[in-house]
């Protein structure tokens, strides 16, 4: 029974020990210990300061590179409607090329052929007239050759010409 309960030597002892522990403690140890704890207190508030001040400023720079993004899409689509408009009006002016350059060469075209059918017709004429004078010279020589058809050739003229 001695093992369980102690007798009052033993207590005081341990009193004595604990007391000149607990001031050894107190003297060297409990300062630097409290001063670590304040340390780390310090730095732990400090940590989570700045992780909030982080938090912030990365939620600004998030508005802000929605709004940036916002303009970007904004401008994009403004220089996608002005090539839209840019290539629209570049067909329109190009087909407006093609047409009137078509009606120029149609109008040309038309001018050539004109031109192309009076030369013809002239050249049609000319053929003819020189086909009449050919054959009206053939005739007359054939008619000039003998006196009395000549003579004969004079009064119907002569009545042609009374006549008219």
């Amino acid at each position: 029974m001695e093992l369980v309960t102690p007798n009052f030597g033993l207590i005081f002892w341990q009193l004595v020990t604990f007391l000149i522990v607990l001031f050894l403690l107190t003297k060297f140890a409990w300062k630097p210990i409290m001063n670590a704890l304040r340390e780390r207190e310090t730095s732990i508030e400090n940590a989570l300061s700045a992780a909030e001040k982080a938090k912030l400023e990365m939620q600004g720079l998030k508005a802000e590179n929605e709004k940036l993004l916002a303009e970007a899409r904004m401008e994009r689509d403004k220089i996608l409607k002005e090539a839209s408009d840019a290539g629209n009006a570049l067909v329109e002016n190009a087909r407006n090329k093609a047409n009137e350059e078509g009606s120029r060469m149609i109008a040309q075209a038309r001018e050539a052929i004109e031109n192309e059918k009076r030369a013809a017709l002239t050249e049609v004429k000319n053929t003819a007239a020189a086909l009449s004078v050919e054959i009206a010279e053939r005739i007359l020589r054939k008619e000039l050759s003998d006196p009395q058809a000549q003579q004969a050739l004079a009064q119907d003229y002569i009545r042609e010409v009374t006549l008219n």
